[in-house]
């Protein structure tokens, strides 16, 4: 399955109630299970990002239906990227 890497910031609105975040930590685990995919990795970091999520989903549409419903609920801000394994970026390189 494709990987994803989900940058993501709390909004004022997910910071003034951060300490519920572990459950919806949860909640977005289960949307994810919910459309096909799984979150792989979670690490809260210091710096421009407050958190990563590393989740594999079954295609792109998938992985962009629970970033926006993440979104939308107003508590986090993300970017996203798709990334590719080690054997897929060397097979990609070794067809330049």
């Amino acid at each position: 399955m494709p990987t994803y890497v989900c940058l993501c910031q709390w909004t004022q609105k997910g910071l003034e109630k951060v300490k519920e975040s572990p459950g919806r930590l949860d909640k977005f685990k289960e949307m994810a299970r919910s459309a096909g995919g799984q979150l792989k990795a979670f690490y809260l970091t210091m710096g421009r990002f407050d958190f990563v999520v590393v989740m594999e989903m079954k295609d792109d549409a998938s992985a962009a239906k629970v970033v926006l419903q993440l979104g939308a609920a107003g508590n986090v801000r993300t970017e996203t990227l798709k990334a590719f394994e080690e054997s897929e970026y060397r097979q990609l390189l070794g067809s330049l």
